[in-house]
């Protein structure tokens, strides 16, 4: 009964990390360069980023979460819940709202990276609060297993 709790307590961390990671690292490095090769340089990462890793990740985070929470009894149940609600509205609903048409619209060269990076960069850390609070919930299931 462990194996679907913890391997979505991983898989949040690693998407927890991997927005973080955007937010405080690579998005000002990219900041810190001319826009031209700041797009050039996300277009080639808005690329090579969606690969099986990713997946794995972004939609097996939520879908495990659920699987333990129909799984686990009592009070685990719900935490696994709400834990997949926080990570689907705030990771899969704002990537595919938000951050994902600025990657295309950025990839087409129709919004320039100084709209583009501040707004981006404030949707991606709303993805990684929800990650974060995801994760922590799994934990608190983890818990009460």
């Amino acid at each position: 009964m462990l194996v679907l709790p913890l391997l979505a307590l991983v898989l949040h961390g690693a998407l927890a990390g991997l927005f973080y990671a955007f937010s405080m690292s690579v998005m000002p490095a990219l900041n810190a360069v001319e826009p031209a090769q700041a797009e050039t340089v996300m277009r080639s990462i808005n690329r090579k980023i969606l690969n099986p890793w990713l997946y794995v990740a972004f939609i097996g985070a939520p879908l495990v979460t659920l699987v333990a929470g129909l799984l686990a009894d009592g009070p685990a149940a719900m935490w696994f819940f709400v834990a997949a609600g926080v990570n689907f509205v705030g990771s899969f609903l704002v990537t595919a709202g938000i951050n994902v048409p600025m990657n295309n619209a950025v990839d087409a060269g129709t919004l320039p990276w100084q709209d583009y990076s501040p707004r981006w960069v404030l949707w991606n850390t709303v993805r990684a609060v929800a990650c974060f609070a995801s994760l922590v919930l799994v934990g608190v299931g983890l818990v009460n297993l």
